[in-house]
This record gives structure tokens, C-alpha cells and sequence, in this order.
């Protein structure tokens, strides 16, 4: 159980006290516990940073094609529906919310987090399963043009898995972002890009998937911003008429 002792006395792996010993250790000298979150904040920074680095020599140049077909779906009028469970959720929500609603100059496009919807996910879930609370909204607002992007740390959820099927068939471009090994994702003919971020600890694993999803937003934004797709853009205000 989380938070108890071994029979020796010493903190369990994954206990609080594990993950946090200068808060148990019983020490007054706060100079000495500052240094040790100093440390541990340092060393958790440098975890994160040594993933990115991972992830950008193993997936850089596939980051960079994945965008460019995103690019290409939205110049054909295509939307972006983007899923996740738990704290997967959260983050296809801000996936989706960054690319629907950018702020600046960014152009906005369309964007849908499929995990927002408490109705929709209850009924589903109470009708059917959880299992298709995914792939039922794909098969119902799903086109060809469209991009499917489902989130995972364990890459196991088998609503994700459904919905990538569900997509796939559909002849929606497929992203699936995942963390540890890629998990049963790993294992699917039906996404187009998966993008692993190669870790057994959950917080690095989401942190390195924001940065994934960040850096796809940002190459997006580029590949459209090149002539061909601008020319393609069927709301682009300078389009000429019968184009």
C-alpha cells in the first residue's frame, strides 16, 4: 500500500516517502530539506529534458511528415477530433482547445475533444460500454477528411484502440501519441503516426506527449502557411474566386 514501510523499516518503492524522503526524514534544518528539493527538482527537470531530446532524434523527421498531412486534411476542409482517458483526456482537450483557439496570429482551426462531452460519454458508457465511447462519436461525426489523435501513457486503453479501427475504416489520418513501449497501440495496422515517448514514470510520459502535441500544433501552423496548401484552403480570403 502506498505510504507504508518495508518490514526493515525503509520507505516502499512508490510510497509518498519514496518519492518525497526529505519531507519524512524527521530533519529541522530546513537549509538541508530546501537543498534536497532543489535536487529533486533539478533531476526531475533534467528527466523530462533528456525524454524531449529522446523523442526528437528517435521522431523528428516523422513529427515533422505527420504535420504536413495534418496540414493537408485541414486545407481539404477536414477537423481535428482528439481523445484520451483520465488525464489523457485533459490533454486531448488542450490539444484540441490550442488548435480551435490559438491566440495571436495563429490561424484557428477546427477542433474537437471528444472526452468533453459529459452526456455523451455517460450514455455510451451506460447503453453500451466504455469500450466504444470513443469509436461511436468517430463513426457519427468522422469523415475522410478528418484527423483522428488518441492519447495514452499505457498505450492499452481499449476505447482508444476501437476508435483507431473506427478511423482507420473511416479513412481518417490516425495519431496515436503513447508512453512506455507504445503498448497494444504498438501493435495496430489502423494508425498512420504513432509517436512514443520511451519512459516508465507517468508524469515524464505526460510531459514529453504536451511537448509532442505542441510541436505538432507548431508544424501544422507552418505546413499551412506554404503556398500549396494556402492555395488549397477552401476559406482562405485570398483565394481567388472560381480557383
Amino acid at each position: 500500500m502506498s505510504g507504508q514501510a518495508t518490514g526493515n523499516g525503509q520507505a516502499g518503492a512508490g510510497s509518498i516517502e519514496s518519492l518525497y524522503p526529505f519531507l519524512y526524514s524527521g530533519t529541522t534544518d530546513v537549509s538541508a530539506v530546501l537543498e534536497q528539493v532543489r535536487q529533486s527538482t533539478a533531476a526531475k527537470a533534467e528527466e523530462i529534458l533528456q525524454l524531449r531530446r529522446t523523442v526528437l532524434a528517435a521522431e523528428g523527421e516523422r513529427l515533422v511528415a505527420c504535420a504536413r498531412d495534418m496540414a493537408a486534411r485541414f486545407a481539404a476542409g477536414g477537423r481535428l477530433l482528439a481523445f484520451g482517458n483520465g488525464g489523457s483526456a485533459t490533454d486531448a482537450q488542450q490539444l484540441a482547445t490550442m488548435f480551435l483557439a490559438p491566440g495571436g496570429a495563429a490561424r484557428p482551426l477546427p477542433a474537437l475533444g471528444l472526452a468533453s462531452d459529459g452526456s455523451v460519454l455517460t450514455a455510451l458508457s451506460n447503453d453500451i460500454g466504455v469500450d466504444v465511447v470513443f469509436a461511436r462519436q468517430l463513426a457519427a461525426f468522422g469523415t475522410k477528411h478528418d484527423i483522428a489523435i488518441g492519447l495514452s501513457t499505457s498505450g492499452n486503453s481499449e476505447n482508444l484502440l476501437r476508435a483507431f479501427d473506427e478511423a482507420s475504416r473511416r479513412g481518417m489520418l490516425t495519431i496515436g501519441i503513447a508512453g512506455y513501449t507504445g503498448g497494444k497501440m504498438a501493435e495496430l495496422d489502423s494508425i498512420d503516426y504513432l509517436f512514443v515517448a520511451p519512459s516508465a514514470s507517468v508524469h515524464r510520459i505526460q510531459e514529453a506527449q504536451t511537448t509532442m502535441y505542441d510541436a505538432l500544433w507548431e508544424l501544422c501552423q507552418a505546413a499551412l502557411s506554404e503556398p500549396d496548401n494556402r492555395r488549397s484552403r477552401p476559406d482562405d480570403p485570398d483565394r481567388e474566386a472560381g480557383s
